[in-house]
């Protein structure tokens, strides 16, 4: 699992992290104000607040820029809103700072300057600030490594609700990296995390049930898991369906359904299933692989649109397929 790649996300200012161990990207929802054509971000009004300081304006003004939202997307515009929200103590402003600085976006990059920002928002109680300081904390980004102080924002942002930090911490617990492994405490977060329905959490969470990692084997529990994160168009849960259909654990042995589930994560970017639809289809009959093709069509169609593969590491060297 890499530690800035398993996930993260944003409360509502601004931007999306993923880590278990992670940072974040520019793509949470504001609230921008609307103009007279339905979801258009009325700049001008915006502008106009801003211009009488009000700081609120200037944070959606930055995330219109940076998002490209109403406007051309421009990180140097997009800082130059920040950092006079960021005056006002806008926490919103100060973690969207401290992302641009982390990233070197709209400024040079500067990892001091970045956890200065996350620092500031964190300590304001911005739960993205505080699982991407414990990211800076854990790498020795800007600041001296310090495994002590990442457990403490992270555990704070997963305290309260962060599904990132969550997934950050059950990656301590499982790796017994900071803190003591355990298993039980792992599941215990991934769990969290996956009941607010976060795809990768929920897929971590299928793969203990599947292995009796830290809780009961249970290979219905895993199935009902990642089936839940398939639905949601992650491409590794949808190779991990295809794979518990062809074996038949947690569901009944299904060939023409394991490959719909292997193409539809084939066209999500996971360069494994290729490998698991050729040598399943040497198990099949061609009137099964006929059937499966117009199922995998169907079920296409019925997905969610993710854009690229995953970002996000699974917690085991051994997912349900051998890597």
């Amino acid at each position: 699992m890499n530690p800035r790649a398993l996930f993260l996300i944003t409360s509502p200012a601004v931007l999306w992290f993923c880590v278990f161990s992670t940072a974040a990207e520019p793509l949470q929802k504001a609230e921008p104000i609307v103009g007279t054509k339905k979801n258009q971000v009325d700049i001008s009004s915006l502008q106009e607040q801003a211009r009488g300081g009000d700081a609120r304006a200037e944070y959606l003004l930055g995330w219109s820029y940076m998002t490209g939202t109403g406007v051309s997307q421009n990180y140097v515009e997009a800082a130059k809103y920040y950092w006079q929200a960021a005056a006002q103590n806008s926490s919103d402003a100060e973690f969207s700072l401290g992302y641009l600085y982390e990233q070197g976006k709209g400024v040079p990059r500067d990892y001091q300057q970045a956890v200065v920002y996350y620092t500031a928002a964190a300590r304001q109680g911005h739960l993205t600030a505080g699982n991407n300081l414990g990211s800076m904390y854990e790498n020795g980004r800007g600041v001296h490594k310090n495994l002590h102080q990442a457990e403490h924002w992270y555990r704070m942002a997963a305290e309260r609700g962060d599904v990132t930090a969550q997934c950050n911490l059950a990656s301590w617990y499982f790796r017994g990296k900071g803190i003591a492994r355990d298993y039980s405490q792992a599941a215990d977060w991934f769990r969290e995390a996956a009941e607010r329905g976060y795809a990768p959490a929920q897929e971590n969470l299928a793969w203990m049930y599947f292995t009796g990692t830290g809780v009961l084997r249970d290979y219905s529990r895993a199935a009902q898991w990642v089936q839940v994160a398939a639905h949601k168009g992650f491409a590794r849960a949808q190779l991990d369906l295809g794979y518990i259909y062809e074996v038949g654990k947690g569901v009944p042995l299904d060939y023409v359904t394991a490959y719909s589930w292997y193409k539809a994560a084939s066209a999500g970017g996971e360069e494994r299933a290729g490998g698991r639809l050729k040598n399943l289809s040497a198990l099949m009959t061609k009137e099964q692989i006929s059937q499966a093709n117009l199922a995998a069509g169907q079920l296409s169609r019925s997905l969610p649109k993710v854009d690229g593969p995953a970002a996000t590491q699974p917690i085991g060297s051994l997912f349900f397929i051998p890597r």
